[in-house]
């Protein structure tokens, strides 16, 4: 028999993760922060710029969030940035909203080993490692201890990441399936409400 979760308890501290290549400039992490500030001033808002190295990223996440309330801390991930997000929420406890996540990320990421440019600054270049492919293999885990605390976006239309499998890996019994759009959810400001709805912002 599955134990009653408590009370959803209001989100004070929300974390958000940009993908591969990406940045906090990227659309919606923006559209996120100003949201967020107009309209929850309150609330605790991060969203740091994440090394290549997943080990790397993972440590910054978890002693950058050690502090925070796990009743009343969220993190929203987009594409790799969902794939830590689910790793940080199973180890905390906290609820997650997961934006085309990421499914097998060190098979997708095998072919970008090498030089790579930031999305949002070609003039910024990082070495993305083969190790860095093994850590992610590493992280792969197949279990998800409470399917209510994940809220799923994912589109249909998503041309990097297939949406079948986003479906079939993350258990969300909360989200949205959209008939086309793209893995940059260029229209998500249109389903931004939802997304705060389950957050339930303080």
């Amino acid at each position: 028999m599955m134990a009653r979760m408590p009370p959803a308890a209001a989100t004070t501290h929300l974390l958000y993760l940009h993908g591969f290549r990406s940045s906090p400039q990227s659309t919606k992490a923006r559209a996120m922060a100003e949201r967020v500030a107009r309209e929850h001033p309150a609330v605790t808002w991060w969203c740091p710029q994440l090394p290549a190295s997943p080990g790397a990223a993972m440590q910054m996440l978890e002693q950058g969030t050690a502090d925070w309330p796990r009743r009343g801390m969220a993190v929203i991930g987009s594409s790799l940035g969902g794939f830590y997000a689910a790793l940080l929420a199973e180890q905390t406890g906290c609820k997650a909203a997961l934006l085309n996540p990421a499914v097998f990320p060190a098979r997708d990421l095998a072919p970008y080993v090498g030089v790579q440019t930031s999305w949002h600054d070609a003039q910024q270049q990082f070495v993305f490692e083969q190790s860095y492919v093994d850590a992610l293999q590493r992280m792969q885990h197949g279990h998800f201890s409470a399917p209510q605390r994940y809220f799923t976006l994912i589109a249909k239309g998503d041309a990097v990441l297939d949406w079948r499998e986003m479906r079939a890996r993350y258990p969300a019994q909360h989200g949205l399936l959209l008939e086309g759009s793209d893995h940059a959810l260029s229209d998500f400001d249109v389903h931004a409400g939802a997304l705060l709805e389950f957050l339930a912002l303080a």
